[in-house]
Formats: C-alpha cells, structure tokens, sequence
C-alpha cells in the first residue's frame, strides 16, 4: 500500500510539471527523487517526496490512538508543511519557499493532516495554531470539491473513491456533516461515493464491491482497496474504530434507492469474500517483475479488517488479522512509521492490544521511526475520539493510501489489482 502511494505520487508529480491539462491519458515517466535529507522531526528514514506529510500524519493517529502524544518538533514539522491557502502537498523540501503553480497540493495528504493535526492538538505546545492550521486546510479540501460532490488526488482532476472517502472524514473532524458538504451543483460526498458501487447482481466476483473511479469505458471494476476506504466512509466511521455491535454476518443488498450505509455494507460482505480466498488480499506482480504470481498485500489487509470490524463482521476479518500477526512483520519494518500505522490500526479494531502483535510491539517500532514521543499520557486521542459506539469515529485515513490515478487517466491501471 505504501510503496503504491508513493509511486502514484511520483507520477502524478510527473503530470503536473508537465503539463496543466486535467485529463492527461499517456503515461509519463516517474521522476525519479535526488537522495533527501530527512528534516528533523519526521518519521521514517526513506526519501519523503511522496509521502512525507502522508507517514507523519498516519503515525500520528496511531500514536494518539494508543493515548502517545508525538514530540513538538514533530507537530511542528507537519504545521510548516502547509501552503498558504491551507492546502498540503505531499512533501515540501524547503517549507520557507512558498507554495506556487508548481507545487502538487495533495487533497489525500491534506485530509489525513487535518485528521492528525486534530488527534495532536489538545497536548500541543500551541493548541490554536495546530486547531488554526487544521481549519484551514479542511477549508481548502471544501473549496476544491468537484460538481458530483466528490474529491480526486489532484485537484481539478475525476473524482475517485478513495480521496473522497478520506476527505470525508477530515469534514467531521471539522465539525462539519458530509452529506450538508455540497458542490455547486448541489452534490455531497456521499452522491459521489455511489456511483463508484457495483451492484449484488455484477457477475465478475466484484458483487458489493467499489471501483477506485469508472475505466476508459465507464465500467466499474472491483478495487479492494477502494473498497474499504468507501465501506468506512459510508458507515461514518474512520479507521480507529472500533469493531461495531452488534456482530453480524456481511450481506450484499441491493436497495431501489440506495444509500452510502447500504452500499458500505455491501462493500464488507466483498471484502469478507475475498478474505475468505487465502485469508488476505493479494495485489499482481508489478509490470516487469520476476515473480508472476499474486503478491500478498499486506497494507490492504491490515485496511480491510479495520473496515470489517467497523461494519459488525470481526468473525470476518480474525483470520486476517492472525495472518498479518503472522506474516507483516517485516514488510512494516522495510516499509515504515505508515505502515506501523495501518496494523496498530487493524489491532485496536479488533481489540487487540497492538504492543503484543504476534511477536513485534507496534508502537514500540513506530516510536523508533521518529524522535521520541511525550511521556505517555492516558488524555483521549480527540474530543471525539469516545464517539465509535455512537457510529461517528472521526479518525481515519486509508486509504486509501493507495490512491493511484490521482484522477488521471495513465495512473488508473495501477490502482486496478
């Protein structure tokens, strides 16, 4: 999932320098980053171009999840990542240099910074300028929204499933209702969000699920990692919730006027169904490599059992969650502070105490990534951080990580797994 979002990253770099139109459908050469020096206060230690602001942002909300506050310095990096209209891109080298035309503004790294900045702010050493930065970028995400109500990568560019999904739940963190949030022909996010789900009678094995956007074609094809970031944002609920009562199976239903809750639930009953298969998700070998079988995915999983959980399906998504007990350990330690992120997200909803994960502390590992946390404090992550029982948990990215296409037509047959 990580390593997918930073090279959908790269690629849509690559298209906004070259050129300003929104619908660019030849494939352009990913730039390939010069070494970076990691800033003092980030996580992780791989180059951040693409997704510097993203694995700050994450390791945040896990943190605070977990009642861990991050260092100031840290806090601090992520406000100075922000332009001056409010938005973010996904890393800037230089944050004293202010924003321009060139600069990629990044709706998925705005929205999860919104979401961590939030879950910081009541332990912050400047409460109203974390609560201050946060406002202005949930006010930059409502003034790039697109007519049918939903969000793409990039501005400007289709809607797609997964940045609207995200950008949902930076809206509640705002104070404000998704389905009030309305573009100016009068769509909300949640208008958006449908017509991205495949009906129960779709005959492909995609039955409930959701497409990351329509193909050249306008045909809706299955996308798991589409999938949960929807399934979570049409049951209101982010990615820290916890698993929702009470428990039942997952069905597919088809409503003769549909509804984002209805079509979350479908999504769940398609990733319960493809968890069924070998226990996790499995992503294609990329173009050129040596292997030819179906990779295991492990950052997907770790999205799909959160979504599960969410929907009451944690019988569902157990053997998911033993798998990544079993088996992600290294992937999170070569891939970083998001990918630490992700699991310590899957174990808190499904109750599971994430410092006893298999055999690896999460947040143990999470906390080496960066500088030293606060002392551990026992305050909530967020004024809404006891809202999971009542349906509305406020913290959640995704996805959605994997947003690949950013809108753009080359980028589409990267997201399709």
């Amino acid at each position: 999932m990580i390593s997918v979002r930073r090279a959908a990253a790269a690629l849509a770099a690559g298209a906004v320098l070259s050129t300003t139109a929104v619908g660019v459908a030849a494939a352009a050469p990913s730039p390939t980053p010069s070494p970076a020096k990691i800033p003092a206060g980030l996580y992780g230690t791989t180059d951040p171009t693409y997704d510097g602001v993203w694995r700050q942002s994450l390791a945040f909300l896990a943190q605070r999840s977990s009642g861990i506050q991050p260092a100031d310095r840290s806090v601090d990096w992520l406000l100075g990542q922000q332009c001056a209209n409010g938005a973010f891109a996904s890393y800037r080298a230089d944050p004293a240099k202010a924003c321009d035309a060139r600069t990629m503004l990044d709706s998925n790294a705005t929205a999860v910074a919104v979401q961590a900045l939030a879950a910081v702010e009541r332990q912050s050493a400047d409460p109203a300028q974390v609560a201050k930065v946060a406002r202005a970028g949930a006010a930059w995400l409502k003034s790039v929204q697109n007519k049918d109500g939903g969000w793409s990568y990039v501005p400007g560019g289709p809607s797609d499933a997964n940045s609207t999904s995200i950008v949902v739940s930076a809206l509640v963190v705002a104070g404000q209702r998704p389905a009030d949030v309305r573009s100016s022909a009068g769509k909300n996010p949640y208008d958006a969000l449908l017509t991205f789900a495949l009906p129960c009678t779709e005959k492909d094995g995609g039955a409930g699920a959701f497409a990351y956007q329509p193909d050249k074609t306008g045909k809706l094809l299955a996308n798991a990692d589409a999938t949960a970031a929807a399934t979570l944002a049409g049951l209101g609920k982010g990615i820290t919730a916890r698993g929702a009562q009470p428990e039942q199976p997952p069905t597919c239903t088809d409503l003769p006027k549909p509804s984002a809750e209805r079509a979350a639930l479908n999504g769940a009953s398609y990733l319960a169904a493809q968890l069924a298969k070998t226990g996790h998700l499995t992503t294609p070998p990329m173009p050129g490599a040596a292997e030819t079988a179906e990779l295991p995915d492990y950052g997907n999983t770790a999205d799909a059992v959160v979504a599960l959980a969410a929907a009451g399906a944690k019988k569902e998504a157990t053997g998911a969650l033993t798998w990544l007990e079993n088996h992600s350990a290294d992937w999170a330690r070569s891939s970083g502070p998001a990918a630490y992120a992700q699991l310590v997200f899957a174990a808190h909803a499904m109750d599971t105490d994430p410092r006893s994960f298999g055999k690896t502390d999460l947040l143990e590992q999470l906390n080496a990534t960066g500088p030293a946390p606060k002392a551990p404090d026992n305050s909530q992550a967020s004024a809404g951080a006891d809202d999971d029982e009542s349906g509305f948990d406020v913290w959640w990215i995704i996805g959605i990580g994997m947003v690949v296409g950013v809108g753009i037509g080359f980028l589409l047959s990267g997201r399709k797994k």
